[in-house]
């Protein structure tokens, strides 16, 4: 089953974050995604800007409103994420933990629902 772990941290703290340490955090992100890798559970994840790049798109009554940056205030903002394909919830968690934003931020840990008929959704279309 897949399920996407969801990175979220505290911008303004990790912009306080010396050099040095920032570099550590990178190389334990290197090396938690060659974890993941080495494992075969790694489908795929990314970083993100910053949540002052974002643009939020909302339609209401038919009209769409374009608002810069993250709509909802926040502590902590989300920073990237993985989706990886393990047997069920324990292992996702167990993957969830061993994250290097566990130990400063959170990860949300959530099943991924596939669409059906979806293009390169082959898997649900044939069910």
């Amino acid at each position: 089953m897949q399920y996407m772990l969801l990175i979220a941290a505290n911008e303004a703290e990790e912009q306080q974050i010396p050099d040095a340490e920032m570099m550590q955090v990178i190389a334990a992100y290197g090396a938690y995604s060659e974890a993941l890798m080495q494992a075969g559970v790694l489908v795929s994840g990314e970083r993100l800007r910053e949540s002052t790049s974002a643009t939020t798109v909302r339609v209401r009554e038919g009209k769409t409103m374009v608002l810069d940056g993250p709509y909802a205030e926040a502590k902590e903002q989300l920073g990237g994420f993985y989706i990886i394909d393990v047997a069920d919830l324990d292992a996702a968690m167990h993957w969830a933990a061993r994250c290097p934003g566990a130990a400063y931020g959170s990860i949300e840990v959530r099943p991924v629902w596939p669409s059906e008929n979806m293009p390169g959704d082959e898997c649900t279309a044939a069910a």
